[in-house]
């Protein structure tokens, strides 16, 4: 059976990463009817930051050359360790369950937010691989940061994730569907680009919609 994993992790209840998101999920469940879908709100219900406990579990992975998943929960030994435990493993539950991870998100500072942050630090330890999962990234950003573009250097929201994915997790299979110059709808400084952003949503949406059919 299928299975999907959605979060959004924008501030924002009428963010535009989230509807790029719901666009590709809702389009995924009508292709899957019997899939298995689940939504985390990384906003609402934010992962904490990780603690010392986390780090003392890191290090054991390391020590021990573990880079079995399952067997993870047989290195924690201390309290703060068994705590930090109790933590991961329902989010990285979550991920291994999925064939595909959809992550809704706005670049905040040139960046992810600090909730999308922390939960991949949370699912995230050393020499463990999440490959053949597919990530699809439903991004959108104030300005534009597309190749060419004046401010495509400051990009670290896209670029950070794809290094992550393949770093960390081994997935090179990372698909970005991307909305720009959102801020042209508040920011009158912004208007006159009020057009681009407007083709760029809409293709944006429309290549959710067709990639949730797909996936």
């Amino acid at each position: 059976m299928p299975a999907l994993l959605h979060l959004d992790a924008s501030a924002r209840r009428t963010a535009i990463s989230r509807e790029l998101g719901a666009a590709f999920a809702d389009a995924w469940r009508a292709e899957h009817p019997d899939g298995d879908y689940r939504y985390r709100d990384l906003a609402a219900e934010p992962a904490p930051f990780i603690g010392e406990g986390w780090t003392e579990l890191c290090d054991r992975v390391l020590a021990h050359g573990n880079t079995d998943l399952d067997r993870l929960a047989e290195l924690a030994e201390t309290p703060a360790q068994r705590a930090a435990w109790a933590i991961v493993e329902p989010l990285l539950a979550e991920v291994r369950a999925a064939d595909v991870v959809l992550i809704g998100t706005p670049m905040y500072n040139y960046s992810i937010p600090a909730s999308l942050k922390a939960w991949l630090d949370q699912i995230t330890f050393p020499r463990m691989s999440l490959a053949p999962r597919r990530f699809v990234v439903a991004t959108a950003r104030g300005g534009a940061y597309s190749p060419g573009a004046p401010k495509e250097r400051f990009d670290y929201q896209e670029r950070y994730l794809r290094d992550f994915f393949a770093g960390h997790f081994a997935v090179e299979d990372a698909v970005f569907i991307t909305a720009e110059l959102a801020n042209s709808r508040q920011d009158p400084a912004l208007a006159h680009l009020r057009d681009k952003h407007d083709a760029s949503y809409t293709a944006a949406l429309a290549t959710a919609r067709r990639l949730g059919k797909e996936y």
